[in-house]
């Protein structure tokens, strides 16, 4: 049976790649190539962000579960914060689309919030260990 995190990396990441390339692709049709360039380089961010946070989360479930929570709230709050000083300090950019990239990682963001929200509700997860197994 696969695991929860390889669950969440498929289902989740497949879907905001797809919600990042029609992104993409509505970028490239409003903006041209900036927005071609905003849209990929914002669903990159997304992606790897959110991976990685995912991997590092369920490396600390395993071997530390009791500080799950807090790094969970960490890894939220820096990938936030990671994204908002990328759209600040690239707000005034001329080699991409500001616009198109904000709304690429909103967008993905919220595709992947989503699934992973989908996934943890539809997955049955043991919280005590079954009689007989150590």
């Amino acid at each position: 049976m696969p695991t929860i995190d390889s669950l969440v990396l498929r289902r989740a990441g497949s879907v905001t790649l797809i919600v990042g390339v029609v992104g993409t692709v509505i970028g490239w049709i409003v903006a041209g190539t900036p927005g071609l360039i905003a849209g990929v380089l914002g669903t990159v961010i997304v992606l790897v962000f959110f991976s990685v946070g995912q991997l590092v989360l369920g490396a600390v479930l395993k071997n530390n579960p009791q500080n799950a929570m807090m790094v969970a709230m960490t890894l939220y709050l820096v990938k936030i914060g990671v994204l908002l000083v990328l759209l600040l300090v690239l707000q005034d950019a001329t080699f991409f689309a500001p616009k198109v990239f904000a709304a690429v990682i909103v967008a993905c963001t919220l595709a992947w919030t989503f699934m992973e929200v989908w996934v943890f509700s539809r997955t049955k997860v043991l919280y005590v260990e079954p009689e007989g197994q150590k």
